[in-house]
C-alpha cells in the first residue's frame, strides 16, 4: 500500500527528479501560497514537468478547504492562481516521498521534527533559508491579519522562491 502511495504523483510528474513540501500549521495561507509562487516560478523556467510540489499543514483542523480568499486574491493580483489547492495534513508518508520538506516558522519546523522519522531529518528546513532580500528567517502567519500582511507573506516567499529556484536550476543542469 504505502509503495503504491509513493509512485503515485497527485501533485506533479510521476518522473520528477526533486520534490519539494511547503508546510505551515493549516495549510491555508502560507504553504500553499508558496506552493503556487514555486509553481509559477518553474513553468516560467520550463522546469514544472522536473520537479513535483506540494504543501500540507501540521495541524489538522482545515483538511479539505480551500486556501484563504485573502491569500489567493493577494496571489492572483501578481499573477499566482491558488484555486485548485486544498489544505491536507503532513502524513509520515510525506517525510518519505518528499527530498525537501520547507516550514514557513520554527514553530512548524518544530512540529514536523518531532513527527519526522529517523534518518529523514536532514530533508527539513526553514523556506525563507533561500531569501536573499530580507533578513527574517520565518514567514508569518497572515489569518489574524489584514491585507498588508498576505502582502508581507507574499514579497517573503517571493523573494525565497527566487533563491530556491536558482538552487533547482544548479541541481538540476
Amino acid at each position: 500500500m504505502l509503495e503504491r502511495w509513493l509512485r503515485r504523483s497527485p501533485q506533479g510528474p510521476d518522473n520528477a527528479e526533486v520534490r519539494i513540501l511547503f508546510c505551515c500549521m493549516g495549510n491555508i495561507c502560507r504553504s500553499p501560497t508558496a506552493e503556487g509562487v514555486v509553481r509559477a516560478r518553474l513553468e516560467s523556467a520550463g522546469l514544472a514537468d522536473r520537479v513535483e510540489l506540494a504543501s500540507a499543514g501540521t495541524h489538522a483542523g482545515h483538511v479539505g478547504s480551500r486556501t484563504d480568499p485573502r491569500a489567493q486574491a493577494a496571489a492572483a493580483a501578481r499573477g499566482v492562481d491558488l484555486s485548485r489547492i486544498r489544505a491536507r495534513r503532513v502524513t509520515e508518508e510525506d517525510f518519505l516521498r518528499y527530498d525537501r520538506i520547507y516550514a514557513m516558522d520554527r514553530d512548524n519546523l518544530r512540529n514536523l521534527q518531532r513527527n519526522c522519522p529517523e534518518g529523514v531529518q536532514h530533508k527539513l528546513a526553514l523556506f525563507l533559508q533561500h531569501a536573499e532580500s530580507f533578513d527574517e528567517d520565518e514567514v508569518p502567519d497572515p489569518y489574524y491579519g489584514g491585507p498588508a500582511g498576505f502582502e508581507r507573506v507574499l514579497d517573503l516567499i517571493e523573494d525565497a522562491a527566487d533563491g530556491l529556484l536558482r538552487d533547482l536550476v544548479q541541481q538540476l543542469k
